[in-house]
């Protein structure tokens, strides 16, 4: 959700602040603008749409050395023009742009601001107003910066200019991400890595309440009391090619093709020099002395979840819970002795995640974050972080990252299993080597995934996905799949659940995807398969070598039962993917959906 870019430095602002918004695309937005600065004054350009129409937008023969830039993706207020950031206060003298939700901003606007003529229906616009009322009292920029800041209560990530003043960008957070990057005479801020990868891999991390100062050849960070406070730069680990499409149409078909090198990745980051397991010892001691596993995650990382609760009582043995983040902040279960908690998160900075690692960090309790960003908050702020090693996921719709989270999670039992001394009947990175084997074979086959999804998805508004054991919990992220990109409805179901209700809602071609690859339910599963079969349904089953059947759509080659979840998934991304392409929908940008969730 909505993005942020700052540049303060030598060069032409314009391209750096447009160029970045580019990068930041993938995390969803409904409108954009920029606001620069020089000797003439600040020059503001916004539009309702995409970083083109703003790009058109923007004068070209005006050249600045200061500015922001922002994606907003609506939470207060419809998209349009007057909505759009960068927002203005009355005076014209302060700019600013905001990421996350001011939670008291009625309360603030009714307090101090019942005299001025608000211009949009955000939030945002509660802060600048205010910055300009502070700053009548104090006489003093950065006093009236602390304040302003200091009152607000949510979530926000803001970056404000001075009209009078083209020497520093004023940041401030709380709760959502930005950081600054480090250059050689200019300085940036950034809300994601990605936007400033082509100037700059050495970023200044932002910690919560705190007020920086971001000069062209310094940056001070300070504390609402006015502390300063020093802090080391680190290098981002993302390789600026990485964030390319290359010869691909869409980031979602590049990012299903490299599953493959990602399982692989993760074996050799994840394998000691005698081909066994390696795991920090303090997340093996953690695991060895939790008596429960509390898995917290949303959407997609939540399916993931799933399948990591049967991976680790299979292996390791230690009972596990698999929450939904947003609800289990403000409906905690009883939770047991030596609780254990693996927030999964494919940015690190999912919101809802973050509220239950603040709650269970103030109970005491231990954490691990499972991340494909080592840097991000939740893995700043957990105890410890296994990395995924999946390269960035630019596309809304997430498939590496599903699979490697998986992948880590297996890892991680595995490692736990060893310790405990259980034995296992079979090579763990052996078969994690099989599975990436069989999803290369997988995605060679994009013609016949592509001529599937055309028979059973044409002209469709409903689909049903079916499975047991755990294909249930791969159905569950095939329909978030589908639904997510082409905008057909789509659910997710325990095969046996069907006679229960669902069944109803079955009518002549109405397409069912089943999925079996586990020999105990293989059988149960196809007298699902007859079941919708008898009421019309038309339907696609997806089957594992040695259970197959010779009616089977298709066949998936042979890998270890508990690693099943990982090749199963492929087609599953692929039928989506075509679905949404035969539909003409935005593939990389699904309306109304946002990468990185970072509000509640």
């Amino acid at each position: 959700m909505c993005g942020i870019v700052g540049y303060i430095g030598t060069n032409d602002t314009k391209d750096v602040l447009l160029n970045g918004l580019e990068k930041l695309e993938y995390r969803g937005y409904d409108s954009a603008g920029i606001a620069t600065l020089n000797g003439e004054g600040l020059h503001l350009s916004k539009v309702k749409g995409r970083i083109a129409t703003l790009r058109e937008k923007v004068d070209k023969g005006i050249e600045t050395k200061l500015g922001i830039g922002h994606t907003r993706w609506a939470t207060h207020g419809e998209p349009s023009e007057d909505n759009a950031h960068p927002h203005q206060s009355v005076s014209g003298r302060f700019t600013l742009v905001h990421n996350g939700v001011i939670e008291n901003y009625y309360e603030l606007r009714d307090q101090y601001l019942t005299e001025v003529n608000l211009v949009s229906e955000t939030d945002t616009e509660i802060v600048v107003q205010l910055m300009d009322l502070f700053y009548k009292e104090t006489n003093n920029v950065l006093t009236a910066f602390r304040k302003t800041m200091s009152l607000l209560k949510g979530s926000y990530a803001i970056a404000l200019i001075d009209a009078e003043d083209q020497d520093v960008i004023y940041v401030a957070k709380s709760k959502s991400p930005l950081l600054v990057g480090l250059g050689e005479g200019f300085n940036l801020v950034a809300s994601d890595a990605m936007a400033t990868l082509k100037e700059t891999d050495t970023y200044l991390e932002i910690e919560d309440k705190e007020v920086v100062l971001v000069k062209r050849q310094e940056v001070q960070i300070q504390k609402f009391d006015g502390t300063e406070v020093v802090r080391a730069p680190y290098k981002a680990e993302i390789d600026a090619s990485d964030t390319e499409k290359g010869t691909y149409d869409h980031f979602m078909l590049k990012e299903i093709d490299e599953q493959p090198f990602v399982i692989r990745k993760i074996i050799q980051e994840y394998q000691d020099e005698q081909d066994n397991i390696k795991v920090d010892g303090n997340i093996r001691a953690a695991m060895l002395d939790a008596d429960r596993i509390y898995i917290i995650a949303a959407g997609t990382s939540y399916n993931a979840g799933l399948v990591g609760k049967q991976v680790i009582e299979n292996i390791a043995g230690t009972p596990v819970e698999v929450h939904i983040a947003s609800e289990f902040s403000y409906n905690m279960p009883l939770l047991s002795k030596k609780p254990l908690f693996i927030f999964i998160s494919q940015s690190g900075e999912t919101a809802d995640s973050r509220a239950v690692l603040v709650k269970t960090k103030s109970l005491g309790h231990p954490s691990i974050t499972v991340t494909n960003v080592p840097g991000s908050t939740l893995s700043r702020e957990a105890d410890y972080t296994l990395h995924l090693y999946a390269g960035p996921e630019i596309a809304v719709a997430s498939t590496k990252a599903y699979t490697a989270q998986i992948a880590v999670l297996t890892i991680l039992a595995v490692d736990t299993a060893t310790e405990k001394g259980i034995k296992l009947n079979f090579d763990p990175l052996q078969e994690l080597g099989i599975v990436a084997s069989v999803m290369e074979s997988l995605t060679d086959q994009k013609e016949r995934f592509a001529k599937l999804a055309k028979e059973f998805f044409t002209g469709m508004r409903n689909a049903f996905f079916i499975g047991r054991s755990t294909d249930y919990f791969v159905v569950q992220e095939a329909s978030l799949k589908l639904k997510e990109i082409s905008y057909i409805q789509a659910e997710g179901f325990a095969g046996g659940e069907l006679k229960h209700g669902t069944i109803a809602l079955i009518e002549d071609g109405t397409p069912v995807i089943a999925i079996s690859t586990q020999e105990n339910v293989n059988y149960s599963i196809r007298g699902n398969v007859q079941e919708v079969s008898a009421r019309g349904a038309n339907t696609c089953v997806v089957s594992m070598e040695g259970l197959e059947q010779e009616s089977d759509n298709i066949v998936l080659p042979r890998v270890h039962p508990l690693l099943t979840p990982l090749v199963s998934v492929v087609p599953m991304q692929l039928l989506a993917y075509y679905a949404a392409l035969h539909r003409d929908c935005d593939v990389d940008k699904p309306r109304n959906l946002a990468k990185s969730v970072t509000v509640e």
